[in-house]
């Protein structure tokens, strides 16, 4: 897979940008705030219609503008295809595969991306939804019903919450109905807990590969966290069973604090070296080989699931990373990988390596 051009109109600061990428190692040079990470931002927003910057669209348009515009060529597979993304004001959208709508669930199945950003390098220290936001993230790109599954889980508890918090204001407990919307959300959340676990599992073979070559003597294990749940082998109606167990258990709790108090909405990722919690015993650089490794996981794990090797965007994240492990990253990335970079210079890139990178000046959103 290759993203062969690019198209901005009216994107935050980029007004109008074009850029052709039909090349395997893209670097866009320019200091902070002039719209790299921008140009990052939209490929991944085509890839997953997301932004890992905000959950708001409308935050894209540009101050001048009504609407904003995004148009992508891509190569996959020897079959040439375009997107297109359009939102205005009054929040009207279109969604376009080769001129013809598309459904979003088919439109972010045809470009798959890996981001690397400076903010994912504190994943570790974050809070936990951050760590749950980087897993969903991961999953969906994989598995596509995934994200109808959260946004159904999250409609649902929304709706249980807002029952609780009637239920108290007025003195009118109908627990039938509290009933009715627990057993939506086992069925739901049952199933996002499987497929993060059954994932994390399957990162966390290659993830551990990859951190003990940079560490050399490091062992990484990853868990997932769950108020209810213990070990690492369990089926869905096993996690669905003592999900009901724990709602049922926690009914007064939920009632006297109005809202859902467990289930996936709740849970964690852990991060262990050497059996070591490694948010409270590691270092920094051996947190940031952790999040090195998984980013390269998440790389060969989408290549592996889907057949298509996904577009890898580092923005700003090498001249947070020490020599060596500059050198992994760069040196592990695939010949065949299409990796687009950002940076403030070329100081940071051997000559080596710069000599089949085609480079981009950005200054005030215009190229240079």
């Amino acid at each position: 897979m290759k993203l062969a051009g690019l198209e901005l109109k009216n994107y935050r600061n980029c007004r109008e940008l074009k850029l052709d990428l039909n090349t395997t190692k893209i670097l866009i040079i320019g200091k902070n705030a002039q719209g790299k990470t921008n140009i990052l931002e939209s490929i991944y927003f085509l890839s997953t219609l997301k932004s890992p910057r905000t959950s708001n669209v409308s935050e894209f348009i540009n101050f001048q503008a009504e609407k904003f515009e995004l148009t992508a060529d891509i190569i996959k597979a020897d079959t040439d295809i375009n997107l297109f993304y359009s939102y205005d004001n009054e929040k009207s959208k279109e969604i376009k595969i080769n001129g013809v709508k598309s459904r979003p669930k088919d439109f972010k199945q045809v470009l798959k991306t890996v981001l690397f950003s400076t903010a994912d390098l504190m994943l570790l220290r974050g809070n936990p939804q951050d760590r749950r936001d980087w897993l969903d993230r991961a999953i969906s790109q994989i598995y596509p019903a995934y994200d109808d599954r959260l946004s159904k889980y999250d409609k649902i508890r929304i709706q249980k919450n807002n029952f609780l918090k009637d239920a108290v204001k007025t003195g009118n407990f109908n627990e039938t109905l509290l009933d009715v919307y627990n057993e939506q959300l086992i069925i739901a959340g049952s199933n996002i807990i499987f497929l993060r676990k059954k994932f994390l599992k399957e990162i966390e073979k290659i993830a551990a590969e990859k951190h003990h070559i940079i560490s050399e003597t490091e062992n990484l294990k990853i868990d997932y966290d769950c108020s209810f749940l213990n070990g690492d082998e369990i089926e869905i109606d096993e996690i669905a069973e003592k999900f009901k167990m724990s709602l049922d258990d926690r009914k007064i709790e939920e009632m006297r604090r109005c809202q859902s108090c467990v289930g996936p909405h709740r849970d964690d990722i852990i991060f262990y070296i050497n059996g070591n919690e490694a948010v409270k015993f590691a270092s920094q650089g051996q947190q940031r080989t952790i999040v090195l490794a998984l980013k390269l996981s998440e790389l060969d794990i989408i290549t592996n699931k889907t057949g298509d090797e996904p577009v890898l965007l580092l923005d700003d994240v090498l001249a947070e990373l020490d020599d060596i492990r500059q050198n992994y990253l760069l040196k592990s990335i695939s010949a065949n990988t299409q990796t687009i970079i950002t940076s403030v210079d070329t100081l940071l890139f051997e000559d080596e390596f710069l000599k089949d990178v085609k480079i981009y000046k950005i200054e005030n959103g215009k190229l240079i």
